[in-house]
């Protein structure tokens, strides 16, 4: 793994937790410890087992580099990325820090990547938490958990939801240590994106995480979640590919890069199971997280309608056109035909007449608009807003923000696409994937307007308020971020009636 020190060990800052001293580096003015185990490797014996706290260790441990990454899914490379970084201390997670020290009471903001639940690393450039901590004055979090398989998969013998438990894990370490790297146990954000969003969304439903953050900013909120049947049905269809059964005896003897590739398999061939599997086997979509009655009691909408983590601050939201960096590498960007825009209707629509619904809500869009918007809604876009409803439904708060400054990369083709909020978030406009999206040296529109989130975001952590008003069913006010950010009526208003009585339930063994 990369080194990051460069200045003699004496005068980088040292923090002391509970397992002991670390030892990181200064860059750019903000201490940064890297590969800070909070958990012990998940691997042997604890193998598909429920988190445990990291091992003390004597003297001062190294934290200059990030620790390697948990087993990967083919996508984008991240599994060769995986390879490479020799290891098996997955659980290690990364700190930012502009005043380093037990007295300083700084909020903390601990970021949770996307990736589908099937790839996923905090190693990635994107999500260095340096220019955010520093402008915002916040300590910045960010760490692995454990994904695809060896996080979702549904097996005999293990608990449920193992990557949700390593993220409460991590929660849980910034409660008892925070304080020696600067920050304010009492004031903890976790935020999130896709997956990632979907995990804040998971954690606000989850006892075990109640009382390990104050405040949540879930963006573009991934609205899969899966009933034991059809988690533990692609589970038994992954142990299927390596001539196994879906129990722990079976799938502890198999090296993790063995199970992430039984993993894609599955998940490349979905399609074979759609009449089983559903929606999920539609978009191959092969893990989420499971409701199962214990980790995870209901389904986030349902648990904050019923006035779960009523006390927690919410910041929610998603971008405009949340399909179409998939429609685009799909291939498909403005060559859907009436064929396929009607399946998709029909597919992912609410209700038996979801394609009705569109097309009466829509009228004048044709077949591009129609499988964008209808993939758009059912995937992000109403699950995150379903998600600030459900809070205020129950007399709690949350702010409502789109994103919809349209993408300058790629020739402007992708509009406000998924994952255009990274990049303006953290302020890391010149690297990583997500800043593809944002071109050629980022013009001035896009360092404002990433400055104007970064300040948002960060206020919202230190003070609850994100600097508009609160989300309700009269006004419906959201924050619009565009080259002129405005608070306006939610502008979606057409898909919100089409989806106002869907309850988002988990995904079951034979939907449609």
């Amino acid at each position: 793994m990369t080194v990051f020190a460069s200045e003699p060990s004496a005068t980088r800052p040292v923090a002391r937790t509970a397992a002991g001293a670390v030892r990181g580096s200064r860059e750019a003015g903000v201490a940064v410890f890297r590969g800070v185990p909070f958990a012990e490797p998940p691997v042997g014996a604890l193998r598909f087992a429920a988190p445990r706290p990291a091992r003390a260790w004597d003297g001062v441990r190294e934290a200059v580099s990030f620790g390697p990454p948990p087993p990967q899914g083919g996508h984008f490379g991240m599994d060769e990325r995986a390879r490479e970084a020799a290891g098996d201390d997955w659980l290690t997670l990364n700190v930012w820090s502009p005043e380093p020290g037990p007295g300083a009471g700084l909020p903390v903001m601990v970021w949770i990547q996307g990736g589908a639940y099937t790839i996923g690393m905090s190693s990635l450039p994107e999500y260095d938490g340096g220019r955010l901590a520093r402008d915002g004055g916040v300590v910045v979090v960010t760490f692995n958990y454990r994904v695809g398989l060896e996080g979702f998969g549904q097996f005999e013998g293990a608990p449920a939801n193992r990557g949700l438990l390593d993220q409460v894990a991590a929660l849980e370490w910034v409660r008892d240590n925070i304080r020696a790297f600067g920050g304010d146990p009492g004031r903890v954000t976790v935020f999130g994106q896709s997956a990632g969003g979907g995990s804040v969304a998971a954690l606000l439903a989850m006892p075990r995480a109640a009382g390990l953050f104050g405040r949540a900013v879930a963006q573009s909120v991934q609205g899969t979640f899966f009933s034991p049947e059809l988690a533990a049905g692609i589970a038994g269809a992954c142990a299927a590919e390596l001539g196994l059964k879906p129990t722990t005896a079976d799938l502890s003897t198999v090296a993790p890069d063995r199970l992430s590739a039984a993993g894609d398999a599955v998940g490349a061939g979905m399609g074979r199971w759609a009449e089983h599997w559903g929606r999920a086997a539609h978009r191959s979509i092969p893990f989420s997280p499971v409701v199962d009655g214990d980790v995870l009691p209901v389904t986030p909408w349902q648990a904050l309608a019923d006035g779960a983590g009523r006390d927690v601050a919410l910041l929610v939201g998603h971008t405009r056109d949340e399909q179409r960096l998939f429609t685009a590498i799909d291939g498909l960007l403005g060559r859907v035909t009436q064929e396929q825009a009607a399946t998709a209707l029909a597919l992912f629509g609410p209700g038996g007449d979801g394609a009705r619904r569109y097309r009466d809500g829509f009228p004048s869009a044709g077949p591009d608009e129609l499988y964008e918007l209808v993939h758009s809604d059912w995937l992000f876009r109403m699950p995150s807003l379903r998600l600030a409803e459900a809070r205020a439904a129950a007399g709690g708060r949350a702010h409502v923000y789109e994103l919809t400054w349209p993408a300058p990369g790629m020739g402007g083709a992708l509009g406000a696409c998924h994952g255009l909020d990274v990049p303006l978030v953290f302020g890391n406009l010149d690297r990583g994937q997500p800043a593809m999206l944002i071109g050629e040296g980022p013009a001035p529109e896009a360092e404002a307007l990433s400055a104007r989130m970064r300040a948002d975001w960060t206020a919202f952590a230190a003070h609850g308020d994100p600097g508009w008003p609160a989300y309700d069913t009269g006004q419906r006010l959201v924050q619009l971020y565009d080259i002129r950010p405005a608070v306006t009526a939610y502008p979606e208003e057409a898909s919100r009636l089409i989806w106002q009585e869907h309850a988002f339930p988990a995904l079951p063994l034979t939907s449609r």
